[in-house]
């Protein structure tokens, strides 16, 4: 069986919990999603990332003893000051562009009527953006979150840095409830965060449903893009996008414990998602959106997803 097809194939528990075991196949996919910058980086980066700003660009590594020949500029005064000895900060150039994967794993993504729920499939996606930018030499961080808590992970060079990723998003997945405070908003929360973790040149990958879109939440996205290239990756479920009314026929739900019948009204939930990728869409954001109904790799390899494509500007 070949990689592909152990991806697109997933048992009951795959469908509805995410494990280490299975993030871990993405290593050996990564080619499917392509994460080529969509403009010049504002940071001093190498290969093919040209910088247009003009100086060191260089992040502060240690301090060390004053050398003759040393650039005056660099001496560090407060270390001077508190050992009685000259000393000088050494400065080590940024070489990849860190790259910040957010992963939402809060309530409203615990619902699937198919295949997988949608946080199954927000981490199956966070795993692949992952190694594809490890494959090309970015630093790979992020931030994992639920509707209670949230873990940040520091961008890094190693295969470290993603496990630690991909074993929060695991664990913040099952540990999840499915009911939450309405007055509880964790997307507003993580990207107040992602405003305050990510450097300017950063590569921001934003994986969620987005039913907590709010004008605060495009506000923050908006001032984001000053500084950072951001692409949003919607999660949905043909239930939630359909334009048909089935309020004549109740759903029988379950949390995996007890069951229940509930009327959903599909046609409110398709024009909410509609109106909140023209929002996105008015913030020249490049949004790709995917199906809960069908496996990740069979999404990539049918050309649903276009890495590349950046949807045209809707009018909010």
């Amino acid at each position: 069986m070949s990689i592909l097809q152990s991806l697109s194939q997933l048992t009951p528990e795959d469908a509805v919990a995410l494990t280490i075991k299975k993030l871990m196949q993405y290593k050996l996919a990564h080619k499917l999603m392509t994460l080529h910058p969509k403009r010049t980086p504002q940071a001093r980066l190498a290969g093919t990332y040209i910088s247009k700003m003009k100086g060191r660009g260089m992040e502060f590594d240690e301090a060390r003893h004053y050398q003759a020949g040393d650039d005056i500029r660099a001496i560090d005064w407060r270390v001077t000051a508190r050992t009685g000895k000259t000393h000088t900060k050494i400065f080590r150039e940024e070489r990849e562009r860190p790259v910040f994967i957010a992963t939402d794993v809060s309530a409203t993504m615990q619902f699937g009527t198919q295949l997988q729920l949608k946080s199954v499939l927000a981490g199956h996606l966070a795993s692949v953006l992952a190694w594809s930018a490890k494959a090309r030499g970015d630093r790979v961080g992020g931030l994992a979150f639920n509707s209670h808590s949230h873990r940040e992970i520091k961008p890094k060079s190693q295969d470290s840095a993603i496990l630690h990723l991909l074993t929060a998003t695991c664990q913040l997945q099952q540990s999840q409830p499915l009911h939450m405070d309405g007055a509880e908003n964790p997307l507003l929360d993580a990207v107040k965060r992602l405003r305050r973790l990510a450097k300017p040149g950063s590569l921001v990958c934003i994986i969620s449903d987005f039913q907590h879109f709010n004008p605060e939440i495009k506000q923050h996205l908006q001032q984001l893009t000053k500084h950072c290239e951001v692409r949003v990756f919607g999660i949905s479920d043909p239930l939630e996008t359909a334009q048909q009314q089935h309020n004549s026929a109740p759903i029988l739900v379950t949390d995996g414990n007890e069951s229940a019948l509930r009327v959903v009204k599909a046609h409110a939930a398709g024009s909410r998602y509609a109106q909140i990728q023209a929002q996105i869409a008015a913030l020249g954001i490049m949004q790709h959106w995917l199906c809960a109904s069908l496996p990740l790799v069979t999404q990539l390899t049918s050309g649903l997803i276009d890495p590349t494509r950046e949807l045209p500007k809707v009018e909010a």
